[in-house]
């Protein structure tokens, strides 16, 4: 059983697993866990975390030093159109995964990645969110990270090796897909300034809350937590800064120069959306030493200068 308060202080042994290494996340994991973490490698096999047999198989041949589970559903709507789908991904998928690696023999440590959408419905007077908050989910979404974590907690204390679960928040970054809002915006005022699209922004709710962090700072973080976090603990990863999509919006026509006029669809806004998110990274600081360092700025030229390259192609 492993010990519920231990943090190792060291780098994990042997090549760190990434799943979902595919995904934007992942591409810039692969690339910055080497970097975060010296002598060790990452690797982003597909592996199908729903195939029982294919990850015996995997790990019967080929045993990790450590394990970042990104792997999943992460869109909301298609957890909405496909509930099943999404607990099977999130849930299931994590539950073989950990079972696959136990019975491989694995004693590293595993990183799960939930989201910080798990806290749900969360008054003003909550604000900013730390972990100990009661988890309230208002989607198929969430409720798979929250199921998923109290799985992950199981197997901290049963289990045969450490685990521990990050909660990120918001984060944007290269690569992100504009499924997601401020990628949309940078997508949509580089096709404006390619003379591809009309001077119109189409947007949701902007006037929403988040909090929003660089994907290279919360790969710096799962690095952090795969040397220091302590088994069975729970991380918000976030910049502890409240910002609302509109402002992004406007920084991001700012930074560019190009003039658009701002358009509300009413279809582009989520059902059960949370009015304000606002997080408190202070236990991962306190256990970790992180804190955020790239600014607003640079991830979202990062994000707009992506898009630009992708639409001259």
């Amino acid at each position: 059983m492993s010990d519920t308060n231990s943090a190792k202080n060291s780098v994990p042994k042997g090549r760190i697993l990434v799943t979902g290494g595919a995904g934007f996340v992942g591409q810039h994991a692969l690339l910055r866990l080497p970097q975060a973490l010296p002598l060790n490698d990452a690797k982003g096999d597909a592996i199908n975390i729903l195939d029982q047999a294919a990850l015996r198989h995997y790990f019967a041949t080929q045993l990790p030093g450590a394990v970042l589970h990104l792997a999943g559903q992460s869109f909301v709507p298609e957890s909405f159109r496909d509930p099943e789908a999404t607990y099977a991904a999130n849930f299931t998928g994590t539950l073989r995964l950990l079972e696959a690696l136990a019975e491989g023999g694995f004693t590293g440590r595993f990183v799960y990645v939930s989201s910080g959408d798990a806290y749900g419905l969360v008054g003003p007077q909550d604000l900013p969110i730390r972990e100990a908050l009661p988890l309230r989910p208002r989607n198929p979404y969430a409720v798979s990270k929250a199921a998923a974590e109290a799985l992950c907690f199981q197997w901290s204390q049963t289990g045969p090796f450490e685990v521990m679960v990050a909660r990120p928040f918001n984060h944007i970054g290269a690569g992100q897909s504009p499924s997601f809002a401020i990628s949309d915006f940078a997508r949509q005022i580089a096709e404006i300034e390619a003379g591809k699209r009309p001077a119109m922004l189409s947007v949701g709710n902007i006037d929403a809350t988040r909090d929003f962090t660089d994907v290279g700072d919360v790969i710096d973080a799962y690095a952090l937590l795969l040397r220091l976090g302590h088994n069975s603990e729970i991380y918000n990863i976030c910049s502890g800064v409240e910002r609302s999509v509109r402002s992004l919006l406007d920084r991001l026509l700012e930074l560019t120069g190009v003039k658009a006029d701002i358009v509300i669809d009413p279809l582009r806004s989520r059902p059960s959306e949370q009015a304000r998110v606002w997080g408190s990274h202070e236990k991962l600081s306190q256990h970790t030493g992180w804190k955020p360092g790239v600014p607003l700025d640079e991830s979202l030229l990062s994000l707009y200068s992506y898009w630009k390259e992708k639409i001259e192609q």
